[in-house]
């Protein structure tokens, strides 16, 4: 496998660097060295790519911590720019928003977000198609969520809830970053 070049700002050290011997707790590997030496210093179209798609699954995890905590009790309030259709506090305390394992969704989002970002980021530059189908499959029912979700409150609620419609239109944002490699895994796994 050919290795990407170094970014012209790289994230770190290298992996080898940051390590030590001994002492408590979990060991490294050359493959995890490989991992985190490329996610943070190699530079690739497809590496961007995933950083971008790790970058707006950690957007629509920040969308949601308001959401959580205002679920939770710990917010009374969320705030929403003074729009007509704006509503959070409203949608948000729902019981629809309750409903999946009665839980709030924001959680499970949260969670699922989570997962996301995981996806998107394991593996090496040039990772097993497999994995790049798996993000893109993940991605895709992220944004067929999203999209239900926004139906639900516009036609249940005739509000929307601003934190939800911010995580929507990132995870929409995530499509056309892993379009790219799905087709290149795709072809490799027909190949």
């Amino acid at each position: 496998m050919t290795r990407s070049p170094l970014r012209s700002r790289p994230a770190g050290p290298p992996a080898a660097a940051s390590g030590g011997s001994g002492g408590i707790g979990r060991r490294s590997s050359a493959a995890a060295e490989a991992v985190s030496d490329d996610l943070r210093r190699r530079d690739s179209p497809l590496l961007t790519r995933r950083r971008r798609v790790a970058g707006l699954a950690l957007g629509a995890i920040a969308s949601f911590v308001p959401v959580a905590a205002y679920q939770a009790g710990l917010l009374r309030h969320l705030p929403d720019p003074p729009l007509p259709f704006l509503d959070s506090d409203r949608v948000d305390a729902s019981g629809e928003a309750y409903r999946l394992g009665l839980v709030p969704d924001s959680a499970l989002g949260i969670a699922s977000y989570a997962a996301t970002l995981a996806l998107a980021t394991a593996g090496r530059d040039g990772r097993p198609p497999w994995l790049a189908l798996a993000t893109a499959a993940k991605v895709a029912a992220d944004a067929a969520g999203a999209l239900l979700l926004t139906a639900e409150q516009v036609t249940r609620h005739r509000r929307v809830c601003t934190y939800c419609t911010a995580a929507s239109a990132l995870t929409l944002a995530m499509v056309p970053q892993v379009l790219p490699e799905a087709r290149a895994a795709w072809r490799a796994l027909r190949g």
